[in-house]
């Protein structure tokens, strides 16, 4: 019998790209993102996700690939909210 691992609801998905993903919406999932520069910045998916809604559903990479990273730093529309 093989195990199969637990996934909490606490558990922070740690990535080295600020990301939204379709198949992630409503799951309450915690990111963590750390930049190349070494700055971190925590926050959940869904909260980003209905800030970002609108814009998202207009890009043509949340249509192909449903999803959206950034690599430098969060959106501009993200920066000094309350993201957590």
């Amino acid at each position: 019998m093989g195990k199969t691992p637990k996934k909490t609801e606490n558990q922070v998905l740690k990535s080295k790209r600020f990301v939204v993903r379709k198949s992630l919406v409503g799951k309450g999932q915690l990111i963590e993102f750390t930049n190349k520069k070494g700055d971190v910045v925590k926050y959940n998916h869904d909260v980003v996700f209905s800030i970002m809604k609108e814009g998202l559903e207009k890009l043509n990479c949340w249509a192909k690939y449903k999803s959206y990273t950034a690599t430098n730093n969060i959106p501009t529309i993200l920066r000094g909210k309350e993201l957590v």
